[in-house]
């Protein structure tokens, strides 16, 4: 009985854009335990059972959640429904990691670096090196430049398409940008394949997020962009960390233009809410200094 409702459940949300795939994981989890138990109907005590199985105290926090909010709706259905109360494991709260944050002369190694790869005679080279700069021209999510199909690249930006929140939204690029693509793109038409994807692989599918994330690595270690084992590392969406960062930099002191500046970038780089684009300042001390300084300049007057 709880499957079919985890059906219905995960059939209206996902009418309304959620994709919801670790929720099913974990509602599919619930259910297998709940049917162990010949329970056809939510219990407290089991679910509260089956969310400490993880030795992970987020992670607990996470599942007994996501079984809270199924509860709810399935109460509305039937009141022998029992919806486990919260807080159970205390508090929980995500830490996020602090973005590693690339120079433009690590960049510019990086894409050189790119550039001369092993297969030069193969589109590699450029699919990499094109790939890596755009990431970091306009802090496109690695999935959303995986997804770029052929005709997604017009006069006026970026077309993304049904993103991480199921919104489409336009991403314009700067001149040099658009240059550095038309090139990539006049090489791409001579590689025609099955696939319309924008950046392919060498059998002309669809870039592997593995298969990238060990080139970029490789790449990195031969650019000498590394890191000490207690410093924030390079990962492949650092080059969107440093996107956003690079922009608030240029923040204006203007407190009108600051919340238009702000807005402007959380849009561009398709945030659900204002507070993930503000996470940068937190995660960022230098950055969180430098527009702290600025906006005392702002306040009491005198030279920046």
């Amino acid at each position: 009985m709880i499957d079919k409702i985890i059906e219905s459940y995960l059939q209206i949300r996902r009418s309304t854009g959620f994709a919801l795939k670790l929720v099913e994981l974990l509602l599919r989890s619930f259910a297998r335990f709940a049917n162990q138990r010949h329970e056809a109907f939510i219990v407290a005590k089991t679910a509260i059972e089956w969310a400490r199985q993880t030795p992970s105290p987020l992670e607990r926090d996470r599942r007994l959640k996501t079984v809270i909010r199924f509860a709810r709706y399935a109460r509305a259905e039937n009141e022998r429904h029992e919806i486990p109360p919260e807080g159970v494991f205390g508090k929980q709260r995500r830490r996020r990691h602090v973005p590693f944050i690339f120079s433009a002369d690590e960049i510019a190694r990086l894409m050189d670096m790119a550039s001369r790869h092993r297969l030069r005679n193969t589109l590699v080279p450029h699919t990499y090196s094109t790939l890596f700069g755009l990431l970091a021209a306009t802090g496109l999510r690695v999935s959303e430049a995986f997804n770029l199909q052929m005709n997604d690249v017009t006069a006026d930006g970026l077309v993304i398409r049904a993103t991480k929140f199921r919104k489409n939204r336009l991403v314009p690029f700067h001149d040099t940008t658009a240059a550095a693509l038309d090139r990539y793109i006049a090489r791409r038409r001579l590689f025609a394949g099955e696939e319309n994807y924008l950046f392919v692989s060498l059998s002309g599918k669809r870039l592997c997020y593995q298969s990238v994330c060990k080139i970029f690595h490789s790449l990195l270690c031969a650019a000498g962009v590394q890191r000490e084992p207690h410093l924030p590392q390079p990962r492949i969406h650092s080059l969107r960390h440093t996107f956003a960062v690079r922009a608030l930099e240029n923040c204006p002191v203007d407190r009108d233009r600051i919340n238009q500046h702000m807005l402007a970038l959380s849009t561009y780089m398709g945030h659900s809410s204002l507070e993930s684009t503000f996470w940068y300042l937190d995660a960022t001390p230098q950055l969180l200094n430098g527009i702290a300084r600025a906006w005392e300049v702002f306040v009491w007057g005198g030279e920046q």
